[in-house]
């Protein structure tokens, strides 16, 4: 059996451990271990990665129950992560509904007004402007919100929430069950609201799924409005969009090549979205049903597998020069959002949030930059996400 490596590895910025392209190299499948939970295999090439996250043979509902690798000590359940076809198929039809392509176009002019005033808040109250803060953070929160049918004035303790749910300090702590909680009645309050009066949002129609015999149960439809479309729909856009920020300023050939052509912004994203590491580590492992061949090593049945997607999406095999940034890349077929039955149903939404963002930051400030230089950055490397904790900007 191969020697075992504590997991994650080192972590600086936005950087990519060069233990993963070492390991992508020489030994495709390592055997590593989390904080907590059992030792698992780690794939790190893209064929890998991909196949475990699409074959059948694969489950992730088996990994509900057992000591699964994990960055939380506590194991509160994944939700619809938790779920493998046809319960996952299921849920999915019904929230896909309100993220498909024609609906989340409709969303952009919506979604650059936010944008838009957001910025001209950071302008009034002066320079320098925390970033986090005062914009990225806001925005997903903000049409999240929206998306959900959520109360302005609650919106704040929605960040709150989110933040705690993926901060280090559910990693060990008690946090992740207070906040979980917390979150829980909230949602509960908000259905009983939608039931006695109902709404054309998301929650209301998930509601009515729910109580009109879509097989909706009530857990389920508090975890998929909760801790489902609140994490995924917000912490993705607010750790992502100030890292995306930071390479460009730190690459100003890049950002200058961004301005002379902002269409260039939505294969920009995708470029950002495949070389900027969000997640902290690998997660969600999927265990073997059976024995599996996964390149050259057999995994056996009960073993699980973590796909990494940083090594993967700087696979030399898919990606030509993938150790540099190409604004102008052609084919970019990233797995940045998952890949197969659990690819992110908000994938398209998080990348118009992400392009419209970027966009008016580049066109309102024309002179941006780092208000104490690249030291100045605080960053956090979370449970789940990674990227600036509090980034302070000037114009």
């Amino acid at each position: 059996m191969n020697m075992v490596r504590d997991y994650p590895f080192d972590m600086h910025e936005i950087e990519v451990s060069p233990l993963y392209a070492k390991l992508r190299a020489e030994e495709p499948l390592s055997r590593v271990r989390l904080p907590f939970g059992e030792p698992a295999w780690l794939a790190t090439r893209y064929a890998d990665c991909r196949l475990v996250m699409t074959d059948s043979r694969f489950s992730r509902a088996v990994a509900q129950g057992l000591d699964q690798p994990r960055m939380r000590r506590q194991s509160t359940g994944d939700g619809i992560m938790g779920m493998d076809p046809p319960d996952h198929t299921r849920l999915r039809r019904l929230v896909g509904k309100a993220f498909s392509a024609r609906r989340v176009e409709q969303m952009r002019v919506g979604v650059r007004g936010v944008a838009s005033r957001l910025i001209d808040d950071m302008v009034d109250r002066g320079r320098p402007a925390d970033l986090v803060v005062d914009f990225a953070r806001v925005l997903p929160v903000t049409v999240i919100c929206d998306l959900l049918g959520v109360p302005f004035t609650d919106r704040h303790r929605f960040g709150e929430w989110t933040a705690a749910l993926t901060d280090d300090a559910t990693a060990k702590g008690d946090v992740l069950y207070e906040v979980g909680a917390e979150l829980e009645a909230y949602i509960g309050d908000l259905v009983a609201a939608r039931r006695a009066e109902p709404t054309d949002d998301l929650l209301g129609a998930l509601v009515y799924a729910r109580d009109n015999g879509d097989k909706l149960t009530e857990v389920e439809l508090v975890s998929l409005a909760g801790a489902g479309l609140l994490t995924g729909g917000v912490e993705t856009v607010s750790s992502a969009l100030p890292s995306f920020v930071f390479a460009l300023l730190s690459r100003p050939e890049k950002l200058a090549q961004l301005r002379a052509d902002p269409n260039l912004i939505p294969s920009a994203v995708e470029e950002l979205l495949r070389y900027v590491p969000i997640n902290t580590a690998a997660m969600f492992a999927r265990y073997a049903l059976e024995d599996v061949w996964v390149g050259d090593t057999l995994v056996r049945r009960g073993d699980p597998v973590l796909a990494a997607i940083h090594a993967a999406n700087r696979d030399p095999e898919v990606f030509e020069n993938p150790e540099e940034i190409d604004l102008t890349r052609k084919t970019n077929p990233h797995i940045t959002f998952g890949h197969g039955p659990h690819h992110c149903i908000g994938a398209q939404l998080a990348r118009l949030e992400l392009q419209e963002a970027l966009a008016e930051l580049l066109t309102r400030f024309p002179t941006l930059e780092l208000a104490d230089g690249p030291e100045g950055v605080r960053w956090k490397f979370g449970v789940i996400v990674r990227g600036p904790a509090t980034m302070k900007i000037t114009w």
